[in-house]
């Protein structure tokens, strides 16, 4: 399938990412669509999740990757399949047992394009940022790109604190550590010396992945400190350039609030940082489940708010 774009979501980079984690998953390209089927455990059964999937150019391609996707989860005895197509038109062809759910990976995105000489780029960039990023020297703060898995603990410890912040989750070390480990996979530390006491510490991190002719950057957090010093702002702008240096054509910022949130939604800030660098919004599908069974899909759904109740 090279004549469309493939989400790393839908890679077989990301089905090596599975068998790390020791997922069960299903591959298959075929001249007219690809998906990874990742198999989930809940009570009662199963069911197939498709992180951005399947992926398909026309509606005709689309509903025999749903019919080669139906197959799939009888053999698997699966409860159902989530499905997160990537062209929101695709929601008309989906059966009546389809069902909206809950968005797991985000429905809206920034996209910055990296074409351009290196001037022309660096005048789309935000000047304030800019001007942080060309004196990080001189305050104390240099980056460092690291691919050691254990570095993913300063991530971690950042993450930590925000998401009590912000009242939101985040992933398990060993989720997060087993990512740093793949080849796609790069962590990225900030850090800043204090010019009194030549103390250095750690004031922001990120992970991001390349993949294709795109980069991901999917996690990242920062102290108050480095809020203080514009520590994401300086991080962003490096991985920005970094990834014009390897060639790369997108930046994907991943994920953003949605047209018209409330100015208290837990990705407000998030998304009026993203979009100070330019770039446009992509808009997908969203979740979706189709029912295989009925029975067992209902006490799930129970199960499930009582779960996000607690």
């Amino acid at each position: 399938m090279e004549f469309m774009e493939i989400p790393i979501t839908q890679s077989q980079e990301w089905e090596a990412l599975q068998k790390d984690l020791k997922e069960t998953s299903f591959f298959k390209t075929t001249p007219n669509y690809q998906y990874l089927a990742i198999k989930k455990h809940i009570p009662g059964g199963t069911y197939l999740y498709l992180p951005y999937g399947p992926v398909a150019e026309t509606a005709e391609d689309f509903q025999s990757a749903l019919e080669d996707l139906d197959a799939l989860a009888k053999d698997q005895n699966a409860i159902f399949i989530r499905i997160e197509p990537m062209n929101p038109d695709f929601i008309k062809l989906l059966p009546k047992s389809a069902k909206k759910s809950q968005d797991l990976n985000p429905k809206e995105t920034w996209v910055l394009d990296l074409v351009g000489t290196e001037e022309e780029f660096k005048n789309r960039l935000p000047s304030r940022l800019l001007r942080y990023y060309r004196n990080r020297e001189k305050n104390g703060i240099t980056i460092e790109a690291s691919h050691n898995p254990e570095d993913i603990k300063h991530l971690l410890t950042l993450q930590k604190a925000l998401a009590k912040e912000k009242n939101i989750s985040t992933f398990s070390e060993n989720y997060l550590k087993t990512e740093a480990t793949q080849a796609f996979a790069t962590i990225y530390l900030v850090k800043h010396q204090n010019q009194e006491t030549k103390k250095t510490e750690i004031v922001a991190a990120g992970l991001v992945f390349d993949h294709d002719n795109t980069r991901y950057n999917l996690q990242g957090a920062q102290s108050e400190q480095g809020r203080k010093l514009h520590a994401t702002g300086i991080l962003t702008i490096q991985l920005i350039q970094d990834a014009r240096e390897k060639g790369l054509k997108k930046f994907d910022f991943w994920g953003i609030a949605p047209e018209g949130a409330p100015e208290n939604h837990p990705w407000a800030g998030f998304t009026n940082f993203k979009k100070t660098f330019g770039g446009y919004e992509v808009d997908f599908a969203g979740t979706y489940d189709i029912i295989r069974n009925q029975a067992k899909y209902k006490t799930y759904q129970i199960l499930r708010k009582i779960r996000r109740m607690i």
